[in-house]
């Protein structure tokens, strides 16, 4: 398994009493009688090293479930979306795959619904004007269609929300069309080409789009909204953890996320094993709405993205932290995961946990940067 050096604490420049304040956190909130949620762990890393990750609670919101696995793999939901655009800027450092482009030129349907105006880089900044998610997007899980009906969907059916560049909202489905687009140069899935380009070449055995392959039982379940209890394609269900949705379907490790993460802030490069360019960390983890100039000053300045990373939001509802500035990048997910990784700091946090109760997070989050010293 893939794993960052450990270090004490107090070796790397991290307060060990501050950080057992947001261990403490995390232990509460996975305790029976106050219980957030039902399953947690936290690595903190910095310096090129970590802390031994910490474990908190039970792999499934069952009553008899088993205490949390040492050696779990929890859903990221939509920390996938950076992985998944890492893998395409590959293809734009080989010269494949340009981010000016017109979507319509590696896929001509997209045109549908007049979108023959959206560019790639649209996609990777949340200013395409899709909808996150199909009209039909319950339809779809509920007959347990293959990823290429979601994708089909995508390129016919979606009609944009407002003219590409025009503005801001948040797009699930503009990942899904990067994927796609990346099966069209590669003549391979998105899952295969993360596979060998991305997690093999890192000595990620715990990471994977899609629970193919993975022991069902290091697998731990969340706590599903009530929407998704009973139904037969909740994030719990084989049916998803299987269908490797480009957009939500990660599966991983505190330790593999903390090799990927120590991957960025070392610009592209961990070891002997160089996956990406400088020039493309710098470029993907860097305010691109500034180059979009149809957009409101305050969406700039407020809502920052990078290519497929989003910026800390300093003061917004959605913040890492309230203690980071906006140089911090990461993304979130709706199972309740959290990944930060902080240049200023030389470090990073990865928090896995089975509930999206982002205002505990947050508290979570503020604990483990105020231990940064």
């Amino acid at each position: 398994m893939a794993a960052l050096p450990q270090a004490k604490p107090e070796d790397i420049g991290l307060d060990p009493a501050r950080l057992d304040v947001a261990y403490g956190l995390l232990e509460k909130g996975t305790r029976a009688e106050s219980r957030v949620f039902s399953g947690a762990a936290l690595l903190v890393g910095r310096h090129g090293k970590s802390v031994a990750p910490r474990f908190f609670g039970r792999q499934g919101p069952e009553a008899d479930a088993e205490p949390l696995r040492r050696d779990a793999m929890f859903l990221l939901a939509s920390i996938s979306k950076p992985i998944t655009y890492m893998a395409g800027l590959l293809l734009v450092e080989r010269g494949l795959l340009n981010l000016s482009d017109l979507v319509t030129r590696y896929i001509p349907d997209f045109a549908a619904h007049h979108k023959e105006e959206t560019r790639v880089h649209h996609l990777y900044t949340h200013t395409s004007g899709m909808p996150d998610m199909l009209t039909n997007n319950i339809d779809l899980r509920a007959r347990h269609a293959p990823l290429e009906d979601f994708i089909r969907g995508a390129i016919r059916d979606t009609v944009p929300l407002f003219r590409p560049g025009t503005n801001l909202s948040y797009q699930s489905m503009g990942t899904l069309v990067v994927a796609e687009i990346i099966q069209r140069i590669t003549g391979m899935s998105i899952g295969d080409f993360l596979r060998r380009e991305i997690f093999e070449p890192l000595g990620l055995e715990a990471t994977a789009l899609g629970s193919r392959g993975l022991p069902r039982e290091r697998l731990v379940r969340v706590d599903l909204p009530k929407v998704q209890v009973g139904k037969s394609y909740s994030w719990n269900s084989s049916f998803w953890q299987e269908l490797g949705s480009p957009w939500g379907g990660a599966f991983s490790s505190p330790e593999d996320l903390g090799v990927f993460a120590q991957l960025m802030l070392n610009g592209g490069r961990l070891g002997e094993t160089r996956l990406f360019s400088p020039s493309t960390v710098s470029s993907a983890t860097r305010n691109q709405l500034d180059y979009l100039l149809e957009l409101s000053e305050p969406l700039r300045r407020t809502q920052p993205w990078g290519l497929g990373w989003k910026l800390n939001h300093v003061g917004g509802n959605r913040a890492f932290s309230e203690l980071l500035s906006q140089q911090t990048f990461g993304h979130g997910g709706a199972t309740g995961t959290m990944l930060w990784i902080a240049p200023e700091l030389d470090g990073f946090c990865v928090l896995l946990t089975t509930f999206n109760r982002w205002d505990y997070l947050l508290r979570i989050s503020n604990a483990v940067v105020a231990a940064f010293v």
